[in-house]
């Protein structure tokens, strides 16, 4: 389980004094100071060394996740009946900020490792094999919805496209500013997703349009929205909250 479970998300990110709270909150929710002094013996006013700490406490935890994580076992899934159609809005702006994207000029830009990098149209995705599941949605703020997503599966479009499945991560750039990536074993996991559609209609504006990233074995901020590009490749690309401090892998 994730150390950051509890973190709260901010809006204001960009702020200096927040990049730094967003950085050591989740060192309020899962140790104390006292018993960061006793485990490792630093000066908590040294902000140094508690960063270094921090970094140090979250590596381990991504290492333990991966190492807990198969790569067959799937996310429990749910009946029609349990979809909660009241599905919540969540990004690190309001609604009304959320970007308008003409789906029939919009490309799905390819980079990295990877053979056929031309891009690729909506039109083109929805031809391909697509495949549905109700699945819950955790927020690392502490709430979760059912909801049904329909689209590609990731590994089969990278498998199509022709990514080097050898690679340690996947990529993942928004049009909203946002980013995110994850290791290469859960790109492949039957059941992480390229949404195309919520509830068998067209995916809507305020979940991504025209696609998201859904994967239900990560927290709620693992799953992209408003996609425009996916990269493979061997380097950790981060992400947007990853690299103010929540924890990369993330996994539920």
């Amino acid at each position: 389980m994730s150390l950051i479970k509890n973190h709260k998300r901010i809006v204001m990110a960009d702020h200096p004094a927040v990049r730094d709270l967003e950085r050591r909150h989740f060192l309020r929710q899962g140790l104390s100071l006292g018993a960061l002094t006793l485990l490792t013996g630093c000066d908590v006013t040294d902000s140094d060394a508690v960063d270094g700490v921090l970094r140090g406490i979250s590596r381990w935890n991504d290492r333990v996740q991966a190492w807990l994580f198969h790569p067959n076992k799937l996310a429990p899934t749910f009946a029609e009946s349990e979809i909660d159609h009241n599905f919540r809005f969540n990004a690190f702006y309001p609604e009304s900020k959320a970007p308008v994207i003409d789906g029939a000029s919009w490309r799905l830009r390819l980079d990295g490792k990877i053979a056929d990098k031309r891009p690729w149209t909506l039109a083109q995705l929805n031809a391909m094999q697509q495949e549905s599941q109700i699945t819950r949605h955790v927020c690392v703020e502490g709430w979760s919805k059912i909801g049904k997503w329909g689209g590609v599966p990731l590994g089969r479009f990278l498998r199509q496209v022709g990514a080097d499945t050898s690679a340690k991560y996947v990529g993942f750039t928004c049009a909203d500013g946002y980013s995110s990536s994850m290791d290469m074993a859960t790109a492949l996991h039957p059941q992480t997703l390229m949404a195309l559609t919520f509830a068998d209609q067209t995916l809507p504006r305020k979940f991504g349009y025209p696609m998201k990233i859904r994967v239900p074995t990560k927290l709620g901020f693992k799953n992209p929205k408003f996609i425009v590009e996916i990269s493979v490749r061997d380097d950790n690309p981060g992400g947007y909250w990853e690299d103010r401090g929540y924890n990369w892998f993330s996994g539920i």
